[in-house]
């Protein structure tokens, strides 16, 4: 703002053709007695054939109702699939950390831990386990960062299987089928 530039405002033009061109799309939102905050985390490890970058994707319920998602190509290579899914758990729960601050600057406390889903049993075990194994040391950040929020009980990070993965849609091509299909 202090010193615009034609690259911004190309950028604001973008938005504003994005935002024009999305008028008819609607999220609903309904009242909800559910207080909960659910996220569900996926990775798609080396899914790019060009640079071999990791997509993380997330999404987050707060009761029924969607109120974050998120998918984007990452800066950094993995060296494994349980990398890569733990640096899409860390960012989740970056965001989830962010949202429960905003809910309780609204005066809407979250008293339960946000349960983190993930599919991937290594990235579940590398979020509740504090003794660290050499080969994670180049992710440690992450894992102390998740690891604090799993003890002080704000986070869960919890398993789940592949087919009841809702965020793979932000990772990966999937199959009409499996959007036919109920949960």
């Amino acid at each position: 703002m202090h010193d615009p530039r034609i690259e911004h405002m190309h950028a604001l033009k973008r938005i504003i053709r994005y935002i024009h061109g999305t008028l008819n799309f609607i999220l609903h939102l309904y009242p909800s007695f559910v207080s909960t905050l659910v996220s569900y985390t996926d990775a798609d490890w080396g899914g790019c054939p060009d640079t071999r970058r990791l997509t993380s994707g997330y999404c987050m319920f707060l009761g029924d109702n969607l109120v974050s998602w998120s998918a984007k190509r990452q800066a950094t290579l993995s060296r494994s699939s349980a990398e890569a899914e733990y640096r899409g758990v860390a960012n989740v729960v970056s965001e989830l950390c962010w949202l429960r601050n905003l809910l309780l600057e609204l005066h809407f406390s979250i008293q339960k831990a946000t349960l983190v889903y993930c599919d991937n049993v290594s990235a579940v075990y590398l979020s509740g386990n504090q003794g660290q194994h050499q080969r994670t040391k180049h992710i440690e950040m992450d894992i102390h960062f998740v690891c604090e929020k799993v003890a002080r009980g704000q986070v869960r990070v919890l398993h789940v299987p592949s087919r009841y993965q809702i965020a793979d849609i932000f990772t990966k091509s999937l199959p009409s089928v499996l959007f036919n299909r109920p949960l």
